[in-house]
């Protein structure tokens, strides 16, 4: 098989690039440069995709004996990551980036560029298996609980998951993949994970926005409408903040509030009890599904709101306009833009960005 294996520089993608090349596949590596500014290097645990990962990634490589090419997807990663990101923002919705990115970068431009070159497969590093079902290919999680990526890859079609490779989805730990890692002689055994937005290397991502976006001051109001504060840009708040809202009028009962919404058309912020953030239900028009569509318009599964989230039990109702989910016990602290991701088991169904949310609380 002839495999492309997508080289972040970090040791997940090099140990499953030596594992594709010991398992005696064609590989070639490739690096993805989605980033214009030459001169931004990775500092610890924060950023990806710098030359610093790019050299990394080359060392590993020359080291496995593959042929290796940087590519330039920092159009594309612009108009279809950051953009997107700033958009959401904007509009008052909470996007996931790293799930944005798998959908429309590493699993469709760069695998339609490696399925126009003649290769069969794209490689990565990421922590989820593929299994075959009775209708086809499945996506599941990973065996490592801890490390399972299986949320991000959601967004994941049938015609995607028949040209994916994970070679560290059946791995026990992470601590196996760097062990591997410094037995193969890899240099970046040890090197640390990322855990920020890969643009937002300094991890301030209020401050980034509010360049982006821009700051106008606005109002803090609680469930009934009264003003209790003031901000000063509605984009620096996501809901479930409960630190930062520097708000003028105590709660009557004097217990902390939390942001419940987020109103950009008329730049306000909604503030509340913490039981207010629970969610009894969530919907979506924009959905998809990770191999065979479920035959059923109405059936039991898990959602899973965020990636390190627990999934919860719920029923789901699929329609022609979207899919509506109903948990067996509230959500806490759901926001607009966020993808939920449908799981049977360990199998991931699909996934649909959360359009609209019900209470589970009544204002009054």
């Amino acid at each position: 098989m002839r495999v492309l294996a997508a080289m972040s520089g970090g040791v997940d993608s090099a140990v499953a690039a030596a594992r594709a090349v010991e398992a005696g596949h064609d590989v070639v590596g490739v690096h993805l440069a989605l980033s214009r500014a030459g001169g931004t290097l990775r500092t610890g645990s924060r950023g990806c995709c710098t030359i610093e990962d790019a050299l990394d990634a080359r060392r590993v490589a020359d080291l496995l004996g593959i042929p290796f090419y940087v590519w330039d997807f920092s159009e594309r990663f612009r108009d279809d990551v950051i953009e997107d990101f700033i958009s959401e923002y904007r509009a008052g919705r909470t996007p996931n980036p790293c799930l944005r990115c798998n959908e429309k970068i590493k699993f469709a431009a760069l695998l339609e560029r490696a399925l126009e070159l003649g290769f069969d497969a794209v490689c990565t590093g990421h922590y989820a298996t593929l299994v075959d079902g009775d209708g086809g290919l499945e996506l599941h999680r990973a065996s490592d609980s801890a490390k399972d990526q299986s949320y991000v890859l959601g967004v994941l079609n049938a015609q995607q998951l028949a040209h994916t490779y994970f070679p560290l989805g059946s791995t026990p730990s992470k601590a196996i993949v760097r062990a591997e890692a410094a037995e193969r002689g890899i240099s970046v055994a040890q090197k640390p994970d990322s855990h920020d937005i890969c643009f937002i290397p300094d991890g301030d991502t209020r401050g980034w926005l509010a360049e982006k976006v821009g700051a106008e001051t606005g109002d803090v109001v609680d469930r009934t409408g009264a003003v209790v504060g003031t901000h000063e840009g509605a984009h620096a708040f996501t809901v479930g903040q409960r630190r930062g809202l520097r708000l003028g009028v105590p709660a009557a009962d004097g217990k902390p509030r939390f942001v419940l919404e987020v109103r950009p058309v008329t730049n306000t912020v909604v503030v509340g009890p913490k039981e207010a953030l629970a969610i009894a239900e969530i919907s979506g028009e924009r959905f998809s599904w990770a191999g065979p569509a479920p035959l059923a318009s109405e059936f039991a599964c898990e959602v899973q709101i965020r990636a390190h989230a627990d999934p919860v039990p719920a029923t789901a109702f699929v329609t022609d306009e979207g899919v509506r989910v109903v948990p067996e016990h509230p959500l806490d602290g759901v926001a607009p833009g966020q993808s939920a991701v449908i799981y049977v088991g360990t199998r991931v169904l699909g996934q649909f960005t959360i359009d609209t949310t019900v209470s589970a609380v009544p204002v009054g």
